[in-house]
């Protein structure tokens, strides 16, 4: 990415993945705050650019949104797409599994809309500094937040072998794992591994040909594994969700957006938990203490059509559920 690109606005540079559909989804819970006679709260637990929230914001006029993302560049981007809102947002520099503490922290009892869309964003995929990618050399970096924690470069160097093997196998659904993290092991020996480009001819050499023919570049399933990882996701998807579903106010709802098949089923079993009544089986009368919290609105995953993928092609692995609170225990 050219310096010049780094400069435009965000909404130039992004296309939000199946824009409308998640509107339309959250639009439902917002339209019943308003009947109530209540301000709308809507948490995009994933700012990244800001187009999901710039599009309800537009959409919706007396809609109150929290932004969150871990991600300071973010912010300084979907912040100023986002000036025209000033007044009606709040843009919050933490992980989404800190939803409950931060939506208490505003003052709002409840929510009335919550929107993930999750894995790596547009912007770190473009910056080549951030390491994402492994289709330009950059430092081995892949921090969501820059300000905290390990680099992917540290990880690929210190972790023991069979480390390395359980994330690559278990996060990046590799079959070539086990070649692959002696093959960094015997590398790192010779020579820290410091760049995407290393990495990436590391991997070359033990992937075979055919493998990458057939199901695209070679480093693609080690670099996810190794995001994963750097940024813990998949334990902060765990807490996030239910979390987000605690937040909602009855009629409120969550859309979450996954890109790889352990976000999906992460999301699903805990929708499916939340929408499944507590009766025990065969018991004749589903009492009001059995009866669920939540209703699922998506039959399986929704897909982008092939028009958005044309336009879009990040969008192409995109999978949406959505659940809806139904009822609220006191």
């Amino acid at each position: 990415m050219t310096n010049q690109d780094s400069q435009r606005p965000a909404s130039e540079r992004h296309v939000p993945v199946l824009l409308d559909r998640c509107v339309n989804l959250l639009a439902p819970g917002i339209e019943r705050a308003n009947a109530e006679g209540r301000r709308a709260i809507v948490v995009d637990c994933t700012l990244g650019m800001g187009g999901h929230s710039e599009a309800m914001l537009q959409r919706f006029e007396n809609l109150h949104l929290i932004g969150l993302d871990r991600d300071e560049q973010a912010h300084e981007l979907a912040g100023a797409r986002l000036r025209p809102f000033q007044g009606r947002i709040d843009l919050v520099h933490a992980v989404y599994d800190e939803i409950a503490d931060v939506v208490s922290d505003l003052g709002f009892p409840g929510v009335d809309g919550v929107l993930f869309d999750l894995g790596v964003s547009s912007l770190q995929l473009d910056e080549r500094e951030r390491g994402f990618a492994y289709s330009y050399d950059a430092p081995l970096d892949m921090r969501m937040d820059t300000s905290v924690g390990p680099t992917a470069e540290d990880l690929v160097n210190d972790l023991e072998r069979n480390e390395l093997l359980r994330i690559i196998r278990q996060w990046g659904e590799e079959k070539f794992a086990g070649r692959i993290s002696t093959a960094i092991v015997e590398a790192r020996a010779k020579d820290r591994i410091t760049t995407t480009a290393q990495l990436v001819e590391v991997i070359r050499t033990v992937v075979p040909a055919a493998a990458a023919r057939n199901h695209g570049h070679p480093a693609k399933r080690t670099f996810q594994a190794l995001r994963i990882a750097v940024n813990e996701e998949l334990d902060v998807l765990e807490r996030a969700i239910p979390a987000a579903m605690s937040s909602l106010n009855v009629g409120g709802r969550v859309v979450v957006m996954s890109y790889h098949s352990l976000e999906d089923k992460i999301t699903k079993r805990h929708f499916v938990q939340g929408s499944t009544s507590s009766a025990p089986p065969g018991f004749p009368v589903e009492l009001e203490e059995h009866k669920p919290e939540f209703k699922v609105l998506t039959k399986g995953t929704e897909k982008p059509s092939e028009a958005e993928i044309a336009e879009n092609p990040r969008a192409a692995s995109a999978r949406l559920r959505a659940v809806e609170r139904v009822l609220k225990r006191s």
